[in-house]
């Protein structure tokens, strides 16, 4: 038996358990794990089998996707193959300022959330804004893109610049062909 310990923000336990226990029953179900939560430390601790090593690390990003606010819907994405989660810290950028942190996660949302909806609209990815950290689910190379979006964000750089990166990001993917 394999297990593995996580720590989530107490007041995400809910939503990684769902009502009646319906996200808990659907991670456990896709990953052949079972999970145990602790309410009052925010410890969810996953066992598995020694077979499937890959069940335990996907029930480990799906809870840890739902515990820096993603929807479950949202964290269920990373169970396809070729869904990876990225979680980057913003208080490499700003140290414990709280002040610089509601900065810099408003330069990420944009006014009345523009910047956040252009960002997953021109990758197709899912992003989460929640406490200190920025989070992304998404294709791999999707996911450098955001992540290169977002650090310039953080850097300063001007929002018409990024939106210009990530344009030219889009027009640089090869067209799908729907005939031959």
């Amino acid at each position: 038996m394999r297990v593995r310990y996580l720590l989530i923000p107490k007041e995400r336990i809910a939503p990684a358990i769902g009502s009646e226990g319906e996200v808990r029953e659907r991670i456990e179900k896709e990953t052949d794990v079972e999970l145990d939560f602790d309410s009052e430390s925010g410890e969810v601790t996953i066992e598995g089998s020694e077979e499937s090593p890959l069940g335990i690390m996907k029930a480990h990003d799906a809870i840890k996707a739902i515990g820096r606010g993603f929807s479950p819907e949202k964290a269920f994405q990373l169970f396809e193959e070729d869904m990876y989660l990225d979680i980057m810290d913003i208080t490499n950028y700003t140290g414990d300022s709280e002040k610089a942190k509601t900065r810099l996660k408003g330069r990420i949302i944009g006014r009345n959330g523009k910047t956040r909806k252009l960002i997953e609209e021109y990758t197709g990815t899912s992003l989460s804004i929640y406490g200190k950290t920025v989070g992304c689910i998404g294709p791999p190379e999707k996911v450098k893109i955001v992540r290169e979006a977002v650090e310039m964000l953080l850097d300063g750089v001007p929002h018409s610049a990024v939106y210009n990166f990530l344009e030219d990001k889009r027009k640089g993917e090869k067209p799908i062909r729907l005939w031959k």
